[in-house]
């Protein structure tokens, strides 16, 4: 745990516990610093935590107070256990019957898979992309080919020098978003048959596709605030032939799960052990919550095993279908199915996105959506906090927007989801995350969507389904 977690829970603690109540005070920065001799920067980080929680507030010219009205704190749930060895998969019917029902506008989208698409500078956007249309140039119908449009290539290279990570234009392959990705990054280390890893619960988009290409999975349990277990995954790694790794591991789908800086470089050092590839879908790397981006893998990529997939769709431009691949060493490999599958990128969408990241203002639109999202989780855990029968464990995440709960046992997310159906809310129950189906009892919703009486009655109506199942 770092050290801004750590203070973060010291203060949690204490609130928890009546020291601090609410409208009580907390001590200030300058004075954090000297109790804890910690530095300025860390104090930041723990308050904005405690913040995005919902149990602390910044008062203007005042400092930060523990808020007036706190719900009742539910304990995370803990590391999953998944069942057997290697499981050979049938999931897509069961996963597509489920994700139909969130497609209706008139329901109440708390399973939805997607933030709200008004968060993001759509109207800014299609003006890029009208003049990049109006000024496309013929020949960038055959430049723009794989791996990409040059200068889209460029700036999504000096986003990851932001964060600490040198990685050549040359390494990166735009794709027509990061589902294409995945599969490009499966087909490049993988044959029909063979085993990979991935986290339990995992996203349903990953076992898709590795069902489609006829891929054994073996699940590796999974802490919701930790992330992967590395012991866990390195016994795996010693007695199976696992040709590659496919893990989130920053606010991981469904559980919002990040793994620490340090946790990530001991992952990354164990799979160059075992000379593994690592895919990794990291959609959410840019919704943190904190002041500061977690540690990119690709920063401790010295071997050129990771596969660094991300896309703009959960973070900028919805439905432009634009991702791209960080491929290291498998990036001619990577190019080539690109090529062979789906030949390109719409090209006037690489353009207009290179032009977007170069004047369209992306830092001051992500800050803005960071606090918005922070915002909205802590109104909706504040709603099943109040709402959700005693019993219910919640995992409260760092970035993204989605919470994973873990229902009372004899609870069933399976006939959950269809009462909620009737009633006009959608939700994602937990088998869907699950090679085997496991996870009967826990839910994922979405916070992406503004906070709305709507909303706030849909998770009330939810939770009275749950104490009907006790």
């Amino acid at each position: 745990m770092s050290l801004y977690q750590d203070l973060a829970e010291q203060t949690e603690k204490l609130i928890a516990n009546g020291v601090l109540r609410p409208g009580d005070r907390l001590p200030s920065v300058r004075q954090a610093c000297r109790s804890h001799d910690v530095s300025p920067v860390t104090v930041t980080q723990a308050y904005y935590l405690l913040e995005s929680r919902g149990l602390i507030e910044a008062r203007p010219k005042s400092g930060y107070f523990v808020r007036a009205r706190l719900g009742q704190r539910l304990p995370e749930p803990e590391m999953t256990q998944p069942l057997g060895d290697s499981t050979q998969l049938e999931v897509s019917d069961f996963i597509f019957q489920i994700l139909e029902s969130v497609k209706d506008p008139a329901v109440v989208p708390l399973g939805s898979s997607f933030p709200s698409p008004y968060l993001f500078p759509l109207a800014k956007l299609g003006r890029f992309l009208a003049s990049a249309a109006r000024k496309l140039d013929p020949l960038a119908t055959v430049t723009d080919l794989p791996p990409g449009n040059e200068e889209l290539r460029r700036q999504i290279a000096l986003r990851y020098l932001a964060h600490g990570a040198t990685v050549a234009p040359q390494e990166i392959i735009i794709t027509s978003g990061a589902m294409e990705g995945l599969n490009l990054c499966l087909q490049a280390v993988t044959r029909p048959g063979d085993l990979i890893a991935i986290e339990s619960p995992t996203f349903y988009a990953g076992l898709q596709a590795s069902e489609r290409l006829g891929l054994k999975v073996i699940e590796i349990p999974t802490h919701p605030r930790e992330g992967i277990s590395l012991p866990a995954l390195e016994e795996a790694l010693q007695q199976h032939p696992i040709k590659a790794c496919l893990f989130m591991l920053n606010f991981a789908n469904p559980q919002g799960s990040l793994v620490s800086d340090a946790r990530k470089k001991a992952l990354l050092a164990l799979l160059q052990r075992h000379d593994v590839p690592l895919i990794e879908d990291d959609v959410y790397a840019e919704l943190y919550f904190g002041p500061q981006a977690p540690l990119c893998s690709k920063a401790e990529d010295l071997a050129g095993l990771v596969m660094h997939v991300s896309s703009f769709s959960k973070c900028l431009a919805p439905g432009y279908r634009l991702g791209w691949v960080a491929a290291g060493r498998y990036a001619k490999a990577i190019q080539r199915q690109k090529l062979s599958t789906s030949l390109a990128t719409t090209v006037p969408v690489q353009i207009a996105l290179a032009d977007y990241l170069k004047h369209g203002g992306y830092e001051n639109h992500l800050r803005h959506l960071r606090r918005t999202l922070a915002n909205q989780e802590a109104a909706v855990t504040a709603a099943v906090e109040q709402h959700f029968p005693a019993g219910t464990r919640l995992a409260r995440p760092l970035g993204g927007y989605f919470l994973w709960l873990e229902l009372p046992r004899s609870v069933d997310a399976l006939l959950l989801h269809q009462q909620a159906l009737e009633r006009g809310i959608s939700t994602a129950p937990g088998p869907i995350f699950s090679a085997k189906r496991e996870f009967a009892n826990r839910l994922r919703l979405n916070f992406g969507h503004p906070d709305s009486p709507e909303q706030q009655a849909a998770i009330a109506t939810l939770g009275q389904l749950v104490a009907a199942q006790l």
